[in-house]
């Protein structure tokens, strides 16, 4: 028996992480335990999670989960809108509510996490192929 379902594939935040992440070299997306998944040969960004020990807490089900760069993340966990995700937060990984601020995310923000987990997963030659994009649009 597959994970349920836990998210709303019309929800208008998944659907510009989703652009967000699919913008990578090579990016795709799979739904793993009930959750859209962006990867290469990792995943680099999860959509929706739960708080360890409280399941039910609806703070992270709209969330970014990612991996930080290693030197970011120390400032990023002293931000009380970052917190440490069931099951990926033993990893490292950290969460960002996209519902939380009241408002829109800063969605420039949300590309720059997500940038930054995808250059620690995807490998040198898909992080070339970014930094090449990145260097054609400059």
């Amino acid at each position: 028996m597959g994970h349920p379902i836990m998210f709303d594939a019309a929800d208008p935040l998944l659907a510009r992480l989703r652009q967000v992440c699919l913008a990578l070299p090579d990016a795709a997306e799979k739904i793993s335990h009930g959750r859209p998944n962006w990867f290469t040969t990792k995943v680099f960004a999860v959509f929706g999670g739960s708080i360890k020990g409280d399941h039910s807490d609806p703070l992270l089900a709209r969330a970014l989960l990612f991996l930080p760069d290693p030197e970011e993340r120390t400032a990023l966990e002293q931000d009380a809108r970052f917190h440490v995700p069931a099951y990926y937060g033993p990893a490292g990984w950290l969460a960002l509510p996209l519902d939380g601020g009241g408002g829109e995310p800063d969605w420039d923000e949300v590309a720059e996490l997500v940038e930054s987990s995808y250059r620690q997963t995807a490998g040198v030659r898909r992080v070339a192929r970014l930094d090449d994009q990145r260097r054609s649009r400059g």
